[in-house]
Order: structure tokens, then C-alpha cells, then sequence
């Protein structure tokens, strides 16, 4: 089938320009700049007043499928991924049984290609004891290996520091790394649990999960990958002081930043509570600050959302007890956009933070970019379309959002996966499948 989509602002590599795009099938047959062409035979879709942007690649996300579907499955969270502009996602391995065995990892592709909506792949995920595996694993069918360098969600940390060498050594694909010292983490716990209980509040979560916790691990993290040469893209980062450890448009050692850590600071928690609780915690004004900065000289390579559901219930309590996590992926463009109103970034560099570099960092083959023969892979937005989050917007199993309340400038109108319109202003196709991503 053939479509012709008009009449918009095309942002692709750098450049905006009003112009159309042709699909045939699956795939961009033209991109005309410009003139509208005459006499299309096929399907016209009018864009006139919207933004046509790559699809988002969001290289961070905890879907909790398989075994804990209780707060959300692929289903459910590619149909919010499909409403937020989101057309591939790479998920983690944190979930039960965890992503540690080629068994598992085949478990969730095939899953996938029952569930998903919007294009997939996984991440395989580093123990002590599972490098054995890494020479089994096809480099052209998943982007990278998780490693765990800091207690999380899952338990799946990887605390030796002889497995850490090892890892480092053998990789065959990138390695991302959540990078936060649990030994100062708990010691923080210990002392905060001696001055306000067994549950300190969660505005104390920051100091716990502190700046100097997150920077010794990411500095280690950085260290080993210079040591062996290693492909290292750090996870959500939170502070300042990090930044500092990362250089302008490096290929070997990236960073991501987090939508969360973008758009909210520990003030935040008088208003939202535990709803913000996430690992790393959101950090100061200052930091917060600087890591929107740092979007524009290139020592940040990717915009995630680290897209973690848990139920209301789960989020009750503090520090000890609440669970961390929090759902972004259906509102991460629009996040994003605001910040682009706000002239923290332009238009044209959040698209190559949130779709052209996760297709470069990962080697993705023929997406993450507006070019004639890749998948037609896009998402039309309309600035000046003021919507307030509800809950009845919200597509996430869980059901809620730290930005319920919200009004937003900018709306998704339709995403485009493999050249299908999976979401249509509000509607998605709910028989609509993915694709497996493939990388180089």
C-alpha cells in the first residue's frame, strides 16, 4: 500500500523543512521537499500544522514481562509507547525468570511477537557467573548486555570484582550499566533508619541513593571500560559531578539521561511523594540544571525514559518500603517537546538525542532515521494543542503517572511502525504487531 503523508514540518538529521513523505508497504519510497506531488495514487493523510519526527527509540524500559504482569506486560505498555511516539523499545532483563539465560531471552522475543505493538529487542543480563553465555549470543538481534553495578529492582546485582573484570573483558556487545555503590547506599540507609525509623521519608531517598554513590560506581564503571576497551553506554544518569567524566560526541563511552531527571528535581517530592521514587534518585535543582545543559555540548548521547510501572500500592510508603519506579514512555515526547518550548533544546537535537543516536550508539539496522528505504518508522505531533494528563488517558497497566494534572503544549496525533499507523488520535490498533529490531 501506498501513502502519502503532506503538508508537514519534516526534523530529520539536523534540519527542519516543510515537505512529505511517501510509504509504500513497509518503508520511506521518497521524501519530497517542498512541492506537494500530483496525481498520488494511493492514501493522502493531510499533516498540515504537525511535526513529522523519526520515531523514538527508547533504549530503557521495564516492560515486567514476563512474571510480574500484575503492573504491566508488553501489550499494555507497547500500546502506551504506540501513544507516546515511541516506535522500538529495548527492555531489560529484570524480570521473572530474569533475562540471564538464552532460554529466557528467547521467552521474550517470542512473547513479543504475540504482544507487541511497536518494534522490540532485550537486553541479556550480566551475573557473577553467566559470561560462559556471552560468546552465544546473536550481536545482530539484541543491543546490548545489562549489567547491574548498584542494588536495584530485581536483584540482579553484579558485586565482584573479579565477575566486574571479566564482564568488561568479554563483552561482544555494548554494555549498559546502571552505576550506583551499594555499599554507601546502605550505609546512608543504616544512618537514616537511626535518625527517622524504619521507613525514612522519601525525601530523604536522595540522600541515600546519594551523588557520591552514583559517581564512585559510574567512575569504576568508566575506568574498566578504558581498562579493556570495553563499548560502555552508563544508565540514566543523575549528576553533575558525572557529566564531568564523559566527553563531547565520544563513541566508546556514552551516557543516557532519563525524561524523569530532566523533567523533575527532589523539590518535587513535597508534591509528588514516592510517585518520583526511582534508582538513581532524582538529585538537586543544580544537577537537574546541569544534566539539561549537558543535552546540548554532547556528553549526553541518549534521552530514556527508564519506563518502570509498579501499582499505586506498591509506590506506599518511604524510602525503605516504597517501591522504586515510575511509567514515562507514553508522555516522554511530549516531555521532551516542552523542554524544547522552554529553549532548553532544539527541535532538531532532541530528535538526534531520542532517535537518531540510539539507532547510531546500538548499530540499529534501517531505523531511527527519515531516509529513502529505511522502515517507516514516524510520529506526526501538533504544537499548540494544549491536553491535561488524566487518568483515563493513561494506557499503562498500572494505571497512574507522576504527570497526572499536567497540561502539555504538544499532542501526538499518529505513529507510524514499519509504515502501519498503529495510533491514530487516541485509537490504536490493537492487532498491529511489531517487528523484531535488528542491529549491524
Amino acid at each position: 500500500m501506498k501513502r502519502l503523508i503532506t503538508g508537514a514540518i519534516i526534523v530529520n538529521e539536523g534540519r527542519s523543512f516543510k515537505g512529505s513523505v511517501i510509504v509504500e508497504d513497509e518503508r520511506i519510497a521518497e521524501i519530497i521537499e517542498g512541492t506537494i506531488p500530483q496525481n498520488f495514487e494511493g492514501e493522502i493523510i493531510d499533516a498540515s500544522g504537525c511535526y513529522l519526527l523519526p520515531g523514538v527509540i527508547d533504549d530503557h524500559v521495564h516492560f515486567r514481562e514476563p512474571g510480574l504482569t500484575d503492573k504491566a506486560d508488553m501489550e499494555s505498555e507497547s500500546r502506551a509507547a504506540a501513544a507516546g511516539g515511541v516506535t522500538s523499545f529495548f527492555d531489560m532483563p529484570n524480570c521473572v525468570p530474569q533475562t540471564t539465560t538464552l532460554e529466557a531471552l528467547q521467552e521474550k522475543f517470542q512473547l513479543a511477537a504475540k504482544k507487541s505493538h511497536v518494534n522490540y529487542s532485550f537486553f541479556f543480563g550480566a551475573t557473577n557467573d553467566n559470561v560462559n553465555l556471552f560468546p552465544q549470543l546473536d550481536v545482530h538481534r539484541i543491543p546490548g548486555i545489562k549489567l547491574f553495578m548498584g542494588s536495584s529492582t530485581g536483584n540482579m546485582l553484579v558485586d565482584r570484582d573479579e565477575a566486574l573484570e571479566r564482564i568488561f573483558k568479554n563483552a561482544p556487545l555494548p554494555l549498559m550499566a546502571h552505576c550506583e555503590d551499594t555499599a554507601i547506599i546502605n550505609k546512608n540507609m543504616e544512618e537514616a533508619k537511626k535518625g527517622y525509623g524504619d521507613d525514612p521519608d522519601v525525601r530523604l531517598h536522595t540522600l541515600i541513593r546519594s551523588e557520591e554513590a552514583c559517581l564512585v560506581s559510574t567512575t569504576k564503571a568508566v575506568n574498566l571500560a578504558k581498562k579493556y576497551k570495553a563499548r560502555l553506554h552508563v544508565a540514566h544518569l543523575t549528576t553533575a559531578e558525572e557529566l564531568e567524566l564523559f566527553s563531547a560526541n565520544q563513541s566508546d563511552i556514552t551516557a543516557e539521561v532519563c525524561v524523569g531527571h530532566l523533567f523533575f528535581s527532589m523539590l518535587d517530592y513535597d508534591k509528588l511523594g514516592t510517585r518520583i521514587k526511582v534508582n538513581p534518585s532524582i538529585k538537586s535543582p543544580v544537577d537537574q540544571f546541569m544534566l539539561r545543559q549537558s543535552l546540548n555540548d554532547g556528553r549526553i548521547a541518549v534521552v530514556a525514559t527508564d519506563h518502570a510501572p509498579h501499582l499505586l500500592a506498591q509506590k506506599e510508603g518511604g524510602c525503605a518500603k516504597a517501591a522504586s519506579g515510575m511509567p514515562m514512555i507514553q508522555f516522554s515526547l511530549v516531555a521532551m517537546l516542552e523542554l524544547v518550548d522552554q529553549k532548553v533544546l532544539t527541535i532538531e537535537r532532541m530528535v538526534e538525542l531520542m532517535s537518531h543516536n540510539p539507532a547510531r550508539l546500538f548499530q540499529v539496522r534501517q531505523r531511527g532515521f527519515l531516509r529513502k528505504g529505511y522502515q517507516a518508522d514516524f510520529v506526526l505531533v501538533r504544537p499548540n494543542q494544549p491536553w491535561t494528563v488524566t487518568s483515563d488517558v493513561i494506557l499503562s497497566r498500572c494505571g497512574w503517572s507522576p504527570l497526572e494534572g499536567h497540561t502539555f503544549n504538544w499532542h501526538v496525533e499518529m505513529t507510524f511502525c514499519n509504515g502501519y499507523p498503529v495510533y491514530k488520535q487516541g485509537v490504536i490498533d490493537k492487532d498491529y504487531i511489531g517487528q523484531p529490531v535488528e542491529f549491524r
